[in-house]
C-alpha cells in the first residue's frame, strides 16, 4: 500500500496496515495538522474550512473522517459535497472561508484517494507549507478542542451553480455565439462528478444536444481515469458514428480537460490549452503565459506568434500558478489539459475551459478538425516506468542527468528535461504515484514514441 506526499497533497491507496495508505488513521492525522497550521496561521480559535469530494467509493468514509477531525479541531466547515476541485477552489473564496480541503486522487484509479488542500485564496499550499504540515503530522503538534469549542457544521450546500454563474460572466465567453452555433456536444465523465457539472454547464450555456457517456457518479470508473487516448475508445466511436461537434472528457475531479473532434479523433490533451490561450491572446492583442516543462512547444510557439512571453515552470499545479503570477500571464496551465484562467481563478478548471473552447468554436465557424490544423503540429508521447518500493528514484534521475550531460540543453529544475534542435525529452519523478514519467515530443509520432523508448529502456537498464 502506498502514501505519496507531495505538492499535490496527501495520496494514497485506500486499505492495509495501519501505517500503510490513506486509511482512516492517517486520513485524520493529516487532517489535524492541516487544521493546526490553518488555525496559526489565521490565529483563529475557528476556522472556516470548505471540504468538497468526487464520487470515488471510498470518499464517503474519507469524508465523514476528514470533517469529523476538523470539527475536533475547533474548525467550522461548510460541506459542497460532490464537487469538483474548482469548484472547491472557488467555493473558498465565495464563502470566505479560511482553507479548503479537496478529497480527490485526481486521474488516479479507484483505490486511490487524496487530500488536495488549499489555502485562503483557493490554491494549494506551497511546498514549504506543505512541508511544515508534514512535520506537524509526523511530530503529532496538534491539540484537539474540548467539548465546549469543537466546531460545527454550518451547512451542507453545493457551490456548482455559483461557479457555473461566474464562468457565464466572464467577457470572454459568448454565451449567445455558443446558443446560436447550436452545437451537438457529447462527453464522457468516467463516472464521478463531472457527471453531475457538466449537463449543468451544457444547459447554462444553450446546449441542447449532448450525448452523455458514464455520467452516474458511482466512482466505479468506466475505464482507466487519465483521459489519454488509449482509454477513450467508447467516446471516439460514439462520436465518429454520430453527427456530433466536438467530444468532451473530464477525469474523476473535473480539473483536466480533453477534446474529441467531430470525426471522433484525439484532439490533443496538450492542444486543450494551446487552443483556449491563442484565442484569448487573440481577444486581448497579446499576453504572457505559462506552462510546466513536460508541456507541448506548442504554447510557446502560439504565444510568440501574438507578441507575447512564453514561460516554462515545473510540474505542479502550485509551481504554474506562482510563474504565472510573477509574469503577469494572461492564460496558463498543464500540458494534460489543465487551464488555469486567473480572470476566473487561480485553478485548473475543465468548466471553463469548455466554455472558452466552446466560444472559439462558436466564434471560428470551423470544425474541431479544422482547427486543430491551424495550431503548430508536434507529437508527444507519454510513458511511465513503474519503481520498486527500495529504488531511489532521485539517484536515477542524477545518474540519467549525469550520462546526457552532453547531449542537449539540460534543465534540472524538475527531474531532467533535454532540449534538442527539433524534440526535447523530460523525465521526472511523479508528484501523484510510484512511477517515472516520461515525456516526448518530436515532429511526428514515431519519432516522439522512438526517443521515449530510448529513455525508457534506459531508465529500466537502471533498475535490472
Amino acid at each position: 500500500m502506498t502514501l505519496i506526499k507531495s505538492i499535490s497533497g496527501i495520496r494514497g491507496t485506500i486499505g492495509g496496515h495501519v501505517t500503510d495508505g490513506l486509511n482512516p488513521v492517517s486520513t485524520a492525522q493529516f487532517t489535524a495538522a492541516y487544521a493546526s497550521f490553518i488555525r496559526q496561521q489565521t490565529k483563529k480559535a475557528r476556522p472556516l474550512i470548505i471540504v468538497g469530494r468526487d464520487a470515488r467509493i471510498s470518499g464517503i468514509m474519507v469524508n465523514r473522517i476528514a470533517t469529523g477531525t476538523l470539527l475536533g479541531m475547533g474548525c467550522d466547515v461548510i460541506d459542497i459535497g460532490l464537487a469538483t476541485t474548482p469548484t472547491t477552489e472557488m467555493a473558498v473564496t465565495g464563502k470566505q472561508a479560511d482553507g479548503g480541503i479537496i478529497l480527490t486522487a485526481s486521474h488516479n484509479p479507484k483505490q486511490w484517494n487524496a487530500l488536495k488542500l488549499l489555502n485562503s485564496r483557493g490554491e494549494f499550499l506551497s511546498d514549504a507549507e506543505g512541508k511544515e504540515i508534514l512535520r506537524i503530522a509526523e511530530s503529532e503538534g496538534f491539540d484537539f478542542s474540548d467539548v465546549d469549542s469543537i466546531g460545527g457544521i454550518l451547512s451542507e450546500e453545493s457551490y456548482l451553480d455559483e461557479h457555473i454563474q461566474a464562468v457565464l460572466a466572464l467577457p470572454s465567453v459568448d454565451v449567445e455565439a455558443i446558443r446560436q452555433a447550436d452545437f451537438h456536444v457529447a462527453f464522457d465523465s468516467v463516472n464521478s462528478v463531472g457527471g453531475i457539472a457538466l449537463p449543468a454547464l451544457f444547459e447554462a450555456l444553450g446546449v441542447k444536444h449532448v450525448t452523455a457517456l458514464n455520467t452516474e457518479p458511482t466512482g466505479h470508473f468506466a475505464h482507466n481515469p487519465e483521459p489519454l487516448p488509449e482509454h477513450l475508445t467508447e467516446i471516439c466511436a460514439a462520436i465518429g458514428s454520430s453527427k456530433v461537434d466536438v467530444g468532451f472528457v473530464v477525469d474523476p475531479d473535473v480539473d483536466r480537460l480533453a477534446i474529441i473532434d467531430e470525426r471522433g479523433a484525439f484532439f490533443g490533451e496538450e492542444y486543450t490549452l494551446v487552443a483556449v490561450s491563442d484565442y484569448l491572446l487573440q481577444l486581448n492583442g497579446g499576453g504572457n503565459t505559462v506552462s510546466n516543462l513536460s508541456s507541448t512547444r506548442a504554447l510557446r510557439d502560439v504565444t510568440e506568434r501574438h507578441g507575447g512571453s512564453y514561460t516554462a515552470a515545473a510540474v505542479g499545479e502550485v509551481n504554474v500558478v506562482t510563474k504565472m503570477k510573477e509574469t503577469g500571464a494572461l492564460i496558463g496551465g498543464e500540458g494534460n489539459g489543465g487551464v488555469i484562467y486567473p480572470e476566473l481563478h487561480y485553478g485548473r478548471d475543465a468548466l471553463v475551459g469548455i466554455a472558452l473552447f466552446l466560444t472559439l468554436l462558436a466564434k471560428s465557424g470551423k470544425k474541431v478538425s479544422e482547427l486543430r490544423a491551424t495550431y503548430p503540429n508536434y507529437a508527444m508521447s507519454k510513458q511511465r516506468v513503474d519503481l520498486p518500493s527500495d529504488v531511489d528514484a532521485g539517484a536515477l534521475l542524477e545518474r540519467l542527468a549525469k550520462e546526457y550531460s552532453d547531449k542537449g540543453d539540460i534543465n534540472l529544475i524538475d527531474g531532467v528535461k533535454i532540449d534538442l534542435p527539433t524534440e526535447w525529452v523530460h523525465v521526472r519523478r511523479s508528484n501523484t504515484e510510484p512511477i517515472i514519467r516520461i515525456y516526448t515530443e518530436a515532429p511526428t509520432a514515431e519519432e516522439a514514441q522512438r526517443l521515449a523508448d530510448e529513455f525508457k529502456a534506459v531508465l529500466l537498464s537502471y533498475l535490472n
